[in-house]
């Protein structure tokens, strides 16, 4: 019990007190097994924490974090932004559902929030900002559909709940957030547009439309990424892994030698910046290994699921208990961090109400996507709002309308689950 109160407690303590995730999960996990067990198992920490990193498909994050910089830096986001302007053309709130729109797509090259909303911002803000829309509103808005790329695969915590979650199939998972990932989008824009023509942000005063041709000609690199990517896998030409490999090829292709701008200079920046934040992501990933074999060993996850369970036997309210859980720690915790620390709670959780593990993956993603753009914290939130130049506390009168509208759509999904599965059922693939 001592051991229990050491793991779970110092890891909120040191959490509270500004010690870095990473840190506080393998701290706390470390304290606890001292406690709770012996010098000995103290001592196989090490071999513990290489062993979570040590598997063949996390292979996929420092791929795809590299996809997702190459892709960034190439001029894709430009190049999507005049094809969107292209199809949405000069109306109210015309920019704003372009921003929308080159956000999903993005999403289905980086598989990361943060990265997606840096790429729009800072092709998108300054636009925004001369067809009258205000700083804070493009950020939220940015911020709030970049949020959709922990949805549209590939997705870097998809890929962790796949790892974590034994039976569950990464295609699956990765089809069954399509659907999802769009109806976020769509809930999104509506406010967006509702807002924009209600204030009368945009105006189609001196902007003209991009030939659509042309735009879609120099688009189109950027465009089949994501079929390459979702293509291979659906056709068994590769696995997520290889894809990710494929991805980076591609994406060297495109920059190097279709759009000819990333030079030598470049890609050795893209390659420094995207090995500094896959290794903050594996760090996160080993020192949470530690704090995870604690946990099961010493039984404190099988404890807390227990006075959960306590707290009630019907399935909605517990998942809806959990649902509010998730959306507090996403609002200060990344996508990766919270798969990492709340599924070896969660898993026997979702066993004994007989979830199904590819629509609670998919569900969790969906309810950590909100709290990327709610505030205090609300990582691309801040992203946005750095690149606009505003605080986050200006954002918070445009932020809460598409929360409330994403709310809204995972509660379609909560109760419909066929928006995520039918997809995957669709293809064949084992829910």
């Amino acid at each position: 019990m001592t051991a229990n109160l050491v793991l779970l407690g110092g890891f909120v303590v040191m959490l509270l007190a500004g010690t870095p995730i990473a840190v506080a999960l393998g701290v706390s996990g470390l304290l606890a097994i001292f406690v709770g067990l012996d010098w000995y198992a103290v001592a196989n920490t090490a071999t513990i924490a290489y062993s979570s990193i040590a598997k063949y498909p996390l292979i996929a994050i420092p791929l795809f974090i590299l996809t997702g910089m190459i892709f960034e830096r190439s001029g894709v986001a430009e190049r999507l932004v005049r094809l969107a302007q292209a199809v949405v053309g000069p109306r109210r709130g015309g920019l704003a559902l372009v921003a929308i729109l080159v956000c999903l797509i993005m999403g289905g090259m980086s598989g990361s929030g943060p990265a997606d909303a840096a790429a729009v911002a800072t092709v998108m803000i300054p636009s925004m900002m001369k067809a009258g829309y205000p700083r804070a509103f493009s950020a939220s808005i940015i911020a709030a559909s970049a949020s959709t790329a922990i949805l549209i695969p590939p997705s870097i915590a998809l890929i962790i709940y796949s790892i974590m979650v034994p039976g569950v199939d990464l295609r699956a998972l990765f089809a069954a957030g399509i659907g999802p990932g769009l109806l976020a989008g769509l809930a999104v824009a509506l406010p967006a547009w509702w807002i924009s023509r209600r204030q009368g942000f945009g105006t189609a005063e001196g902007i003209r439309r991009p030939p659509f041709w042309p735009s879609l000609r120099a688009a189109l690199p950027g465009l089949f990424a994501p079929v390459i990517i979702l293509g291979g896998l659906r056709s068994g030409l590769f696995t997520p892994t290889e894809a990710a490999a494929v991805a980076v090829a591609y994406g060297l292709f495109v920059g190097l030698a279709v759009h000819r701008s990333m030079g030598l200079a470049a890609l050795y920046r893209v390659l420094a910046d995207s090995a500094a934040v896959s290794a903050v992501v594996m760090l996160i990933i080993s020192l949470a290994g530690i704090f995870a074999w604690a946990g099961t060993t010493l039984g404190a996850f099988d404890t807390a699921a227990a006075m959960i369970l306590s707290l009630s036997n019907t399935s909605v309210v517990v998942l809806l208990m959990v649902m509010m859980v998730l959306l507090l720690a996403g609002m200060v915790l990344d996508g990766v961090s919270i798969y990492l620390i709340t599924l070896p709670l969660l898993t026997p959780i979702m066993v004994s109400f007989g979830w199904n593990p590819t629509w609670f993956g998919v569900l969790m993603a969906m309810n950590i996507a909100v709290g990327q753009f709610t505030p205090p914290v609300a990582v691309n939130l801040m992203v946005t709002a750095r690149i606009a130049g505003v605080p986050i506390e200006a954002t918070v009168r445009w932020v809460v309308w598409p929360i409330l509208a994403m709310l809204i759509a995972m509660g379609l999904v909560i109760a419909v689950p066929e928006i995520a599965l039918w997809l995957p059922e669709a293809l064949g693939y084992r829910i």
